[in-house]
């Protein structure tokens, strides 16, 4: 479990299939929902972030560890 706090609006970084990719975080989900197109499952110890690629416009869910903050500009 990674103790990273994440808020809306942050801008963030992330390993995507086709390189790195660079969005802002939706929001926190601390439940379990659907999300990103996907089944998610989250808790208040477990949370995970629902973020949307600057690039593509899409959006994926991440746990906290696999997220970092950056200035760097979107490709």
């Amino acid at each position: 479990m990674s103790d990273q706090e994440f808020k809306k609006g942050d801008r963030v970084e992330w390993d995507s299939h086709g390189g790195e990719a660079i969005g802002k975080v939706e929001k926190k989900i601390t439940e379990e929902t659907e999300a990103g197109g996907r089944k998610v499952k989250a808790s208040e110890d477990d949370p995970q972030y629902l973020v949307k690629s600057e690039k593509s416009g899409g959006e994926a869910v991440h746990k906290p560890d696999a997220l970092s903050k950056t200035n760097k500009k979107a490709d």
